[in-house]
């Protein structure tokens, strides 16, 4: 068996109905227990009222399960033995029958592999601050410019180089559209000021760009930048001083590689007293309504 899908995700991929794959590494890796399992439950919940059904994506003993169950996604909540797995991780994980959470590149391969075209996410992974010397470059953009999923997000995690992660995208032929805005969201905060390469405002115009690229056989996935909600946006002075802060304290205690993002998300929800966390919460929901809005359109696309 290569992937397990669920009777639900099955069911609905068999009748041609609009399925939203999920990661989880933001349940394991990306916040705290509880608040882990009840946004993940929560964000799952969200996707069935917008007329779609979820797949939450991870490893369990080696095999990508594809739908996770509840009691599942519990586990990979409270489990301290979880691996964060992104495409070098992937056979490792598998050949050793491992736990493993999935980053947004080994969700969008598992996506592919079971025929889900729409991924939510929080914030895609990109270059990281201090490129030149860490050479730190997230396998999230390599995915995008070769797995043909769309991957709606709220943008690039904050505490990334955002100007250097563009350029990246743009190298590779990545496609990457603002959701009713012109320039790429900041996460936290809902406008980075700059500019992407085009625009949608509606889910329809956003699902006819997946199917262009099908009619068209372009390889690579789309990125759609869905800014957070104006009332949940964080002030962009005080973020940002958090983060730079952050970023300090993880180079004093030589924080590196799959260490970096937790450590540097866990920081800045402590310096902003839980600010960021909210917010994280707040942007991962709404992404999660519009992916299941983008979902249907797709699927009428084909009818």
């Amino acid at each position: 068996m290569l992937i397990k899908i669920s009777e639900e995700v099955k069911k609905a991929l068999a009748e041609h109905k609009p399925v939203v794959a999920l990661e989880s590494t933001i349940i394991s890796h990306g916040m705290p227990y509880p608040t882990n399992v009840e946004t993940a439950l929560k964000v799952e919940q969200t996707i069935r009222e917008n007329g779609a059904v979820p797949a939450t994506i991870g490893i369990i003993e080696g095999v990508p399960v594809v739908g996770m169950s509840e009691e599942e996604i519990n586990q990979f909540a409270s489990r301290k033995d979880i691996e964060k797995v992104s495409r070098r991780d992937l056979p490792l994980v598998i050949a050793n029958k491992k736990w493993g959470a999935t980053t947004v590149a080994v969700t969008m391969i598992i996506a592919a592999m079971a025929g889900i075209k729409i991924f939510v996410t929080g914030g895609i992974g990109g270059v990281h601050r201090g490129v030149n010397e860490t050479m730190d470059i997230s396998a999230d953009l390599i995915e995008l410019a070769t797995t043909p999923v769309m991957v709606i997000c709220a943008g690039v995690k904050a505490i990334l180089d955002l100007p250097r992660t563009l350029e990246y995208l743009e190298t590779m032929g990545v496609t990457v559209v603002g959701y009713q805005s012109d320039n790429l969201g900041d996460f936290y905060t809902r406008d980075s000021h700059l500019k992407v390469d085009g625009r949608v405002d509606t889910p329809e115009a956003a699902a006819k760009l997946i199917k262009a690229k099908e009619d068209y056989s372009l390889r690579g996935g789309i990125l759609v930048s869905n800014p957070i909600p104006e009332k949940e946006s964080l002030d962009e002075k005080m973020i940002n001083k958090a983060i730079e802060e952050a970023l300090k304290d993880a180079e004093k205690e030589h924080i590196k590689g799959k260490k970096v993002t937790p450590y540097l998300l866990s920081k800045v929800t402590e310096l902003t007293k839980g600010d960021s966390l909210k917010a994280n919460i707040a942007l991962i929901l709404n992404n999660a309504a519009l992916g299941a809005k983008i979902a249907k359109e797709y699927y009428l696309l084909h009818d």
